[in-house]
C-alpha cells in the first residue's frame, strides 16, 4: 500500500465530502465551543492554534467517506467523561484543559516538563486521514490535526535502554469526573514497543476536521495509532516515559484475555465475546450489511514487517 502525500494542488479533504458541508461542520465546531465557554473567542485560543496554516493533507489509500462531525464528537469511549457512547459530550464542559503540561520520563537523554504550547511548537502540522477501529466493531474515518509521534520521540534522545513508551492520562477527578467511579485503575495507561512507536503511522493529534481538539475526543492532545484497536490510542496525555521493560496498561490489567498489549486490529483473533471479523461504519444505516475488517486496520503493508515471526494470535 503507498503513502500519498497530496499536494495543494490534489484533492482536498475538505472535497471528500462535498464542501459546503465541510465547511459547516467547521462552523458547528466553532459554535459549539463558544456555546459551551471553551473558546469565545479566537484570542482565548492557545497560541499554536489561533492560525493554523492550510495544511498537508495524508491519506493512507482510504477511499471510505469522512465521519460526520456530529458522530465524531457525539459518539465516544471516553471513560473519564463516563462510561456511555453519549456520556463524554455531554460532560464534556467539566474538562478544562488549561493549563496543561507535559512530563518527558525514563530513558532518555532530555527529560522535563513542558507547556502544552512549548510542547507543540517544534512540530508541522499536518491533516492526517485515518480509519479508528474501536475493538466493540464500531469504525470511523476521521481526519485528525496532528504531528508525527516518531519526530517528536526522536527529539527528547531516547538511549538504548527505551525499548518501550508509557503514556498516561491526566489523573484529575475535578475535572474528569468518570475518575470517581472505580470501573478503570487510573490514571489510564498505554503503552507501545518503541519501533511501533516509530513507525511514521502513529501521530499525536491536537485537532479534528480542521479545528481544535474538541474534549470528548481527548483534548489537548492525544495519541492516534491506526492500525490498533481505538483504546491504544490514548487521550488527554499528560506524561510520556521511556522505559526498558513493557508498561502495564489499563485494560491489560484489568482483563488480559480480552485486552492484550499489541491490541492490533486482527479480524482473525476474536474478542472472548464476540466476533472482530467485520464491523459497522458510524452513521450508515443498520441494514447495510457490515464490512470485512482488513488486518492491521488497512495498514498492513506499513506496518507488517514490526511482527514478523511473531505469532499474533499469543501477541495478541
Amino acid at each position: 500500500m503507498t503513502i500519498i502525500i497530496k499536494k495543494s494542488t490534489d484533492i482536498l479533504p475538505s472535497e471528500i465530502t462535498p464542501k459546503s458541508i465541510y465547511q459547516e461542520r467547521r462552523r458547528f465546531m466553532k459554535q459549539a465551543f463558544a456555546s459551551s465557554l471553551l473558546i469565545a473567542t479566537d484570542a482565548m485560543l492557545p497560541a499554536w492554534a489561533k492560525r493554523w496554516p492550510d495544511l498537508e493533507a495524508i491519506n493512507h489509500n482510504i477511499d471510505d467517506k469522512l465521519t460526520s462531525l456530529e458522530d465524531i464528537t457525539h459518539y465516544n469511549n471516553f471513560y473519564e467523561l463516563g462510561t456511555g457512547k453519549k456520556d463524554p459530550a455531554a460532560n464534556a464542559q467539566k474538562f478544562d484543559p488549561n493549563p496543561w503540561t507535559i512530563s518527558i520520563e525514563g530513558e532518555c537523554n532530555k527529560q522535563g516538563v513542558f507547556n502544552l504550547e512549548d510542547f507543540i511548537k517544534p512540530y508541522t502540522l499536518q491533516e492526517y486521514i485515518y480509519r479508528l477501529r474501536c475493538v466493540e466493531g464500531w469504525s470511523m474515518v476521521i481526519p485528525w490535526v496532528g504531528f508525527s509521534l516518531a519526530d517528536m520521540l526522536k527529539k527528547f534522545e531516547p538511549t538504548s535502554k527505551a525499548k518501550y513508551v508509557e503514556f498516561t492520562t491526566l489523573l484529575d477527578k475535578s475535572r474528569l469526573p468518570g475518575q470517581s467511579r472505580r470501573v478503570l485503575n487510573w490514571p489510564y495507561v498505554e503503552g507501545l514497543r518503541i519501533d511501533e512507536a516509530m513507525n511514521p503511522l502513529p501521530i499525536m493529534a491536537v485537532g479534528l476536521y480542521g479545528d481544535i481538539l474538541p474534549n470528548q475526543n481527548g483534548a489537548p492532545i492525544r495519541l492516534v495509532v491506526p492500525w490498533k484497536y481505538g483504546f491504544k490510542s490514548i487521550k488527554s496525555i499528560v506524561k510520556i516515559r521511556f522505559t526498558e521493560t513493557q508498561p502495564k496498561t489499563t485494560w491489560n490489567i484489568l482483563a488480559p484475555r480480552e485486552y492484550g498489549f499489541y491490541s492490533n486490529v486482527n479480524p482473525d483473533v476474536d474478542h472472548p465475546r464476540w466476533s472482530q471479523s467485520s464491523e459497522r461504519p458510524i452513521g450508515e444505516p443498520f441494514w447495510k450489511p457490515k464490512r470485512k475488517t482488513e488486518m492491521f486496520n488497512g495498514y498492513g503493508e506499513q506496518v507488517a514487517n514490526l511482527y514478523s515471526g511473531m505469532d499474533l494470535t499469543k501477541h495478541f
